[in-house]
């Protein structure tokens, strides 16, 4: 098994943290890079094997070269970056600040880009690399509440398209996505939210383990994007193949699966600083909860394709 050098941003929780240890346990190098400096120790601490930690906020590129920096002072490249780091907010666009709306797009889209254009600037250096975006299924598809968060995935799936096509002339630089749907962790419940209601994923929830082996299935043997959720096929062909019937049924069943009945006053999560995260939460459905939004699906489901149908 040979040891590869490996850069994590967005590594102090969720998908970022859970595959920060399993390339740990595979034997690689990581350095490992957030905004909270306390929350990457924690990390640091469960992989072992002395990780560098580099607090960086993708926002800013002097924290991103100062990253790329001491990675390769430490270890001399820097075979494979995988940026998970993002943040959330709820609520309706009309009720989300302006300045909320553009931090989310300013880290999810605009810091995204800072950290490829870092780490393609090193791979063309060295001559190889991989870097590996996570995304999300709502980079194809459209939900309500989310509007920030969902521009800024759109984008981000444009982006990686076109590092795909540009970097075609180098063989061994690959740029490739992973796009979960629902995923346990706390980014729901440290998002901001002018919503009412604590988000939380809508089932079928998957774990960010199961994200973090797709994540290192792709840094050894990149492919342009997996998809990773039992569900994520099936919405995208309702979306793209009947749009009236997804839009009659995606406000109602977010509603029900996508924000938790724990009410919760407006205020802007960890958009502009870190915070405390705690994992799980509202997101840990039961089967009578998973039940109930079924059951409430199929109702509006039958309700909308009625209205749909022509009146004889």
């Amino acid at each position: 098994m040979s040891s590869r050098v490996v850069v994590l941003t967005g590594a102090s929780s969720g998908i970022g943290r859970a595959s920060a240890l399993a390339f740990a346990r595979r034997g690689d190098r990581v350095v490992l890079a957030a905004r909270s400096e306390e929350a990457l120790s924690a990390v640091a601490e469960a992989c072992g094997n002395d990780p560098l930690v580099v607090p960086t906020d993708i926002t800013s590129r002097a924290d991103l070269e100062a990253l790329q920096k001491a990675a390769v002072d430490r270890y001399g490249r820097i075979d494979v970056w995988v940026d998970s780091a993002a943040v959330m907010a709820y609520g309706k666009f009309e009720d989300l600040p302006p300045e909320v709306f553009e931090r989310v797009v300013g880290t999810d889209l605009l810091g995204t880009a800072n950290v490829a254009r870092t780490a393609l600037r090193q791979f063309r250096a060295q001559g190889h690399g991989t870097l590996i975006l996570v995304g999300s299924l709502l980079a194809h598809v459209a939900v309500p509440y989310m509007s920030a968060y969902v521009t800024a995935k759109w984008g981000l799936r444009g982006l990686v398209r076109i590092l795909q096509q540009e970097t075609r002339d180098a063989r061994h630089i690959h740029v490739c996505g992973v796009a979960p749907g629902s995923v346990d962790t706390s980014i729901y419940t440290s998002a901001a939210n002018y919503a009412g209601f604590v988000g939380r994923p809508p089932p079928p929830v998957d774990s960010a383990e199961r994200v973090a082996a797709k994540v290192l299935k792709q840094a050894a043997k990149p492919r342009p994007e997996v998809s990773v959720g039992a569900a994520n096929r099936l919405i995208e062909f309702g979306f793209n193949a009947f749009p009236p019937l997804y839009d009659a049924l995606v406000t109602p069943l977010m509603e029900r699966g996508g924000l938790s009945r724990r009410r919760i006053a407006p205020n802007d999560g960890n958009v502009f600083g870190p915070k405390p995260r705690v994992e799980g939460g509202p997101g840990r459905w039961t089967r009578a909860q998973v039940g109930a939004v079924v059951a409430a699906g199929a109702l509006v489901t039958a309700a909308s394709v009625r209205r749909l149908l022509p009146r004889k």
